[in-house]
């Protein structure tokens, strides 16, 4: 007889480097594994990306299902777009939050900024205005696989977005925004509690007992660490999409 599913316990994973290689399509034995997961528990996702990118990754192109449907929650942008069995219930505006002069002015002094660096590649898209955030990119979102990887090697030796993120912080100290490394090339700019511990007021009301998050960029300054040490949640530091499925498995699929 198969066993009930545990409507107390629920899953949320973050997307890039967790579930799927950075800005990589899931690969199969990750798309098995999470329907083998909500057999047992209810599961959810929480992304730093707009939804378009996380339906490219995550999306079943046989079925032509949205993601949203696929998953009890489904959070893009760092839970300020929020759905719950493929309904949305819940959208923030960072323009209307922060203002034009603002956002201005943290564009204007990170373009300088950018402009004042040199990288084994620059491309296209330094900016990409989001609903709920706003993403600097310094290789430029429109930059290949190959110069992806170029940039992260350059970025990991010389600490080029720990440094971009420095000089944020200390140019804006009282503008209510956070900084975040987020992914293998970007900040995230948006509202201090904007980010990924905004889903849990969604989740809260599933009146679940247990809470687990599972994320790679969990230490200070990564844009999962603030859901990954909320006190709501059970944090797990995860290294691989491989090493998800050990942990994961490690806690549910033990007999």
């Amino acid at each position: 007889m198969a066993s009930q599913r545990d409507t107390s316990t629920i899953c949320i994973f973050d997307v890039d480097g967790t579930l799927t290689a950075p800005r990589l399509k899931i690969c199969p034995d990750m798309e098995e594994f999470l329907k083998k997961l909500k057999s047992k528990v209810h599961v959810g996702l929480v992304g730093g990306s707009d939804l378009v990118k996380i339906e490219e990754q995550m999306q079943d192109l046989e079925k032509n299902e949205s993601v949203t449907k696929k998953f009890d929650y489904v959070f893009s942008e760092n839970g300020l777009v929020a759905f719950h069995n493929g309904e949305k219930v819940g959208q923030e505006n960072l323009l209307h939050y922060a203002g034009e002069d603002k956002l201005q002015e943290v564009i204007n002094f990170a373009m300088k900024y950018m402009s004042e660096i040199v990288l084994p590649a620059k491309r296209g898209t330094f900016f990409e205005f989001r609903s709920s955030m706003i993403n600097i990119c310094p290789v430029g979102r429109s930059c290949s696989q190959e110069e992806r990887l170029q940039f992260v090697e350059y970025d990991t030796k010389n600490k080029m977005r720990e440094k971009f993120q420095a000089a944020l912080i200390k140019e804006f100290p009282d503008a209510g925004l956070v900084f975040a490394i987020g992914g293998q090339i970007s900040i995230d700019v948006y509202p201090v509690g904007w980010d990924k511990t905004f889903c849990l007021k969604f989740i809260e009301k599933g009146n679940y007992k247990t809470i687990h998050f599972f994320g790679d960029k969990t230490d200070p300054g990564g844009n999962d660490h603030e859901i990954f040490s909320d006190p709501r949640t059970i944090g797990h530091k995860v290294t691989s999409p491989d090493d998800t499925i050990k942990q994961v498995s490690e806690l549910f699929f033990k007999d």
